[in-house]
């Protein structure tokens, strides 16, 4: 049996996210139940319960581990972890910066395209990962292999290469494993990761048919979203992100797509969708989808 804990389910910055007043972080920093906080999407699975894979390391990573039982250190040893291994879907900073909350002398073995590796390799701060008890592991594009009694198969999907690394002008939609989507699997279940998806094409479609579970990019409910709300100047699709809505939209996409469960991820605080009770909500449940809230459990 496959088990995956949401250990965050916003955008980067979480929710509220820290310099916004908009109405859902209001909501939320006011403890509205129908905005309840979230932090920076990652996930934790494992096949027995005690030995578990990270995918991504959110900066809020030891906000998520303490929040969550079954990461914590067993009695016993002074120091040990049953986090055994990390997978990073992409290079962006609320995919990577949380690896620093893992500098203390633990042993685990760390899986990243070569593109996001390069970005590790690149950055001196990184080497507070003593190679010693980290070891680095590349992982191509259609690669299938097994880690901790899950089958793990990554796939390239469109993306963009991290804000962070973006040069002048639009450096276009990237599909060399600068955005990884995962196919995770034990017992029989197979659940699929994909934080950020920049456009839906055939090949991913084909690759998601009958899937148990898909835990799909939602950063923003419609495409220009940041922009009518002042908050940004960037459409979702320049930031690598398809839009929940309208033309070209994941719901228009997986109208098409047989999934057992459809769950977004990795919300933006903008999204209007975060909020329980709003119309934008009852919109997506009413096409089959669920908004995943950090600390929401999966067993396929």
């Amino acid at each position: 049996m496959l088990r995956a804990i949401v250990l965050g389910a916003a955008a980067g910055g979480g929710f509220p996210q820290w310099n916004s007043a908009g109405e859902g972080c209001l909501r939320s920093r006011a403890g509205d139940p129908a905005a309840p906080p979230r932090t920076q999407a990652s996930i934790a699975v494992s096949a027995d319960g005690e030995r578990w894979l990270v995918v991504n390391a959110s900066p809020d990573l030891r906000q998520q581990i303490g929040a969550t039982p079954a990461l914590h250190p067993r009695p016993g040893r002074l120091r040990n972890s049953p986090i055994q291994a990390v997978l990073l879907t992409g290079a962006e900073v609320d995919a990577i910066a949380g690896l620093l909350h893992l500098r203390e002398r633990q042993a685990f073995t760390l899986f990243g395209a070569p593109p996001t590796l390069a970005v590790l390799d690149a950055n001196p701060i990184f080497r507070a990962l003593n190679p010693d008890f980290v070891l680095r592991r590349a992982i191509l594009p259609e690669e299938t292999f097994e880690a901790l009694g899950i089958t793990i198969t990554t796939y390239a999907v469109p993306g963009k290469v991290p804000l962070f690394a973006e040069s002048a002008g639009d450096p276009g939609v990237a599909i060399d494993g600068e955005a990884v989507g995962v196919a995770l699997s034990a017992g029989g279940g197979t659940l699929h990761y994909i934080p950020g998806c920049a456009v839906m094409t055939d090949s991913l479609r084909g690759r998601l048919a009958d899937a148990d579970c898909v835990m799909f990019d939602g950063t923003l409910y419609m495409d220009d979203e940041m922009i009518r709300l002042g908050a940004g100047p960037k459409t979702g699709r320049r930031m690598g992100h398809m839009p929940m809505t309208g033309p070209g939209s994941t719901l228009e996409a997986f109208a098409s797509i047989p999934v057992g469960r459809r769950i977004f991820v990795h919300i933006n605080n903008t999204n209007p969708a975060l909020l329980a009770d709003s119309p934008e909500r009852a919109h997506l449940s009413a096409a089959g989808w669920e908004v995943a809230e950090d600390g929401m459990e999966i067993r396929l």
